[in-house]
This record gives structure tokens, C-alpha cells and sequence, in this order.
């Protein structure tokens, strides 16, 4: 058996899931491992985080039992103890052969196991890009819980549909904590953002951005050409994977350097649409070009000063 742990934002958790449909689709046995979410371990966590995967309609898994991951991270062991030697049991230790914990941006030796415990974020989209027909399938999208606003949402994706309708999301929030800035921050600069509505300017001059953002003040200040822009502000709380589904219908896609603007463009299912994502994820990430057009394949790569590598 395979257990792939859960763990993070919406985003995160979604990548985790599609590791485990791909598992799925190889022929193995394959559970997830949800004890991250539990109230002992997030009460010590700075940014809580709620098990999301449900906000969509009838999301088919299985989850592991306590016995069967225990079974992977709890390990024996002997020690010495007043001239006796006893057998005690650890968590995770790091020489735990039952554990893998992602270390870099792809490990093509997941789908060699057949027995592991598997922990990481997995963001590549190599290693579910070829069953994203099906993961466009699986996530289904709920109705707003306002349903004034699941009208408005529904009325604004067929608008998307027609045009040449292209989303920005812009991560700021925590990514603006000095801790966080140093890994995540000066990625999706100005330059960047840019460049990207440039490149789709230039290609279809009749272009409207929709300005996705938790920072609505921010947007409101620096796109507030409405002929342009489309701010939306609406999609909040749990109501917030609409954003999702709004993207889902942009022909372009410009993400930041963030999980969930990555996953509004894996979920276009249109077939003339175009994604622009940062170069590099994080600031402490060394990234060869060659490489990372392997890793997201069809994706359009650009650099923090707007250049396309």
C-alpha cells in the first residue's frame, strides 16, 4: 500500500490528490493520510489550514485508518536503559525506510513504490499531466453558497467563454510576511505581471483581464481602468474556489508564483487557452530552462523582468 499525505492550503492539497489518482492509475493501492488536519496538530500550527478536497462534489478517495499509517511511521527500536535494553517506539525518524519526503521539484522514483509513505507538496505538473483530462473530470465545482452570487459567477464565466478573457492572480497576503518574502517575494514582480498582460495584448488586442486577488484594496488601486480590468471581490471564505472555476474559463491564464493560480489553469478545459507562470517557485530554487519546459510542458515560462525563457 501507498499513503500520500494530505497537508496545506487548497492548492497543495489538490496536487497531493492528483498524485494519488495518477498512483491510482498505475494499478496500485493507494489511501490517503488526512492526521495533519486534526486539532492536536493544527492548534500548533501559525497558518491553520481545513481539510478543502470536499468543497467538491462528491471528490472520490479513501482514506488510511490510524493503524495503517502508523503502521509506516512508527518504527522499533532498542535502547539501553539502566544496564537493560528495551524496545521503544519513534515517529518519523529521519532513517525511517517506510517514509519518503519530497526534496526536489520531481521524483520519477515514486512510481517504482509499492509500499511507502509518501510526504511532500508535489507541484510538478509532470507528474499528473497526463491524466488531467480525467482530474478536470473529478473536480467538480460547487454552487456559490450565496445564490445571487453562484448567478453572477455562472453569467461572468459564460461572458469569459466568448471572449478573449485572460486572469491575473496576484498573491500577496502572507507572502508579504518578511519570513515569507525571503523565500516567495520579488518572484511575481511588477516587471512579470507586465510583460505577461503585454504578451496577450499583443496577440489579442480586444483583451480583458479579471484581477483575482485577496488583496482587493491593492487591485482596486492599481487596475482601475474597468474597460480592462475586471476585479473580483466576491468569492470569499470557503466560497473561494469560484475563483477557481472563473479562471477554469479564461482563454489565458497569468498565475503567480502560487498552487492556486496553478490550478485554475490546469482546470481549462478550453482548448485554445495559454498559461504564463513564473520561472522559479521560490527564491531558494535553482531552475535550468531545459528542465522546467520538461516539468511543465505547454506551460510559457517567464522570468521576474517579464522576459519568456
Amino acid at each position: 500500500m501507498i499513503i500520500v499525505k494530505i497537508a496545506g492550503g487548497l492548492g497543495n492539497q489538490m496536487q497531493q490528490y492528483s498524485l494519488y489518482r495518477k498512483l491510482l492509475s498505475m494499478g496500485k493501492e493507494v489511501k490517503l493520510d488526512l492526521s495533519w488536519f486534526s486539532p492536536k496538530i493544527q492548534e500548533k500550527m501559525l497558518a491553520k489550514r481545513d481539510f478543502e478536497l470536499p468543497l467538491f462534489v462528491n471528490l472520490p478517495y479513501e482514506v488510511a485508518t490510524t493503524e495503517e499509517v502508523n503502521a509506516f511511521l512508527e518504527q522499533c527500536f532498542w535502547e539501553k536503559v539502566s544496564g537493560k535494553v528495551r524496545r521503544k517506539l519513534g515517529k518519523q525518524a529521519s532513517d525511517n525506510k517506510n517514509v519518503f519526503v519530497e526534496t526536489q521539484m520531481y521524483h520519477p522514483e515514486i512510481f517504482d513504490f509499492d509500499d511507502k509513505y509518501i510526504d511532500g507538496y508535489f507541484a510538478c505538473q509532470k507528474y499528473y499531466g497526463d491524466i488531467m483530462d480525467e482530474l478536470r473530470e473529478l473536480f467538480v465545482f460547487p454552487e456559490h453558497s450565496i445564490p445571487e452570487l453562484h448567478q453572477r459567477n455562472m453569467v461572468l464565466a459564460s461572458k469569459m467563454d466568448k471572449e478573449n478573457s485572460v486572469s491575473v492572480h496576484i498573491r500577496r497576503g502572507d507572502y508579504l510576511d518578511p519570513e515569507n518574502f525571503k523565500v516567495l517575494g520579488n518572484i511575481s514582480t511588477s516587471e512579470y505581471y507586465d510583460s505577461a498582460m503585454k504578451y496577450f495584448m499583443d496577440k489579442y488586442p480586444d483583451t480583458h483581464f479579471y484581477i483575482f486577488t485577496s488583496d482587493h484594496e491593492y487591485a482596486r488601486e492599481n487596475f482601475r481602468d474597468e474597460s480592462l480590468y475586471t476585479i473580483i471581490d466576491w468569492n470569499t471564505g470557503k466560497d473561494s474556489v469560484q475563483d477557481l472555476m472563473l479562471m477554469s474559463h479564461c482563454r489565458g491564464n497569468i498565475c503567480a508564483n502560487s498552487t492556486f493560480s496553478f490550478w485554475g489553469a490546469r482546470l481549462n478545459k478550453r482548448q485554445d487557452h495559454e498559461v504564463i507562470r513564473t520561472f522559479t517557485m521560490r527564491n531558494n530554487q535553482h531552475c535550468e530552462p531545459d528542465i522546467m519546459h520538461d516539468y511543465w510542458n505547454g506551460w510559457i515560462l517567464m522570468d521576474k523582468d517579464g522576459k519568456i525563457v
